[in-house]
């Protein structure tokens, strides 16, 4: 790979859960950061990190677990915090900021991730 200028890129993506369990957003975190990958052809060493937020009312469990225990993180920096609470913000909702290293990937060409009722956050954005 040398001579391949690698770039470093950002990819946001959220999805929502229909309840506060383990279960909920343990799956529903699992098919996000997965949604992202493939539709960005990536692979854990093209990660550098990962935040991942919740909104206030989701507290059953980590959405950086859920990923590792998943399988689908083994060695990339994961970050749980907690969303502001704004009036009106949508609720029960994870999100996650990627940040990656890429030969194909450019602010332009990054493909980001919105799911079920997260899809009104960023309609521009949702295939």
């Amino acid at each position: 790979m040398r001579g391949e200028i690698k770039l470093i890129v950002a990819i946001r993506g959220a999805t929502t859960v229909n309840d506060n369990t383990l279960e909920e957003i343990s799956s529903k975190t699992v098919e996000l950061l997965t949604e992202v990958m493939v539709r960005n052809q990536l692979s854990e060493r093209d990660l550098i990190s990962i935040i991942f937020t919740m909104t206030d009312d989701l507290n059953a469990y980590y959405p950086a677990a859920a990923v590792r225990e998943a399988g689908l993180i083994k060695n990339t920096p994961l970050m749980c915090v907690q969303e502001s609470k704004v009036l009106g913000s949508l609720p029960l909702c994870i999100r996650l900021l990627v940040h990656c290293q890429s030969t194909k990937l450019t602010k332009d060409t990054v493909k980001h991730v919105y799911l079920n009722e997260a899809h009104k956050l960023r309609p521009d954005l949702v295939d």
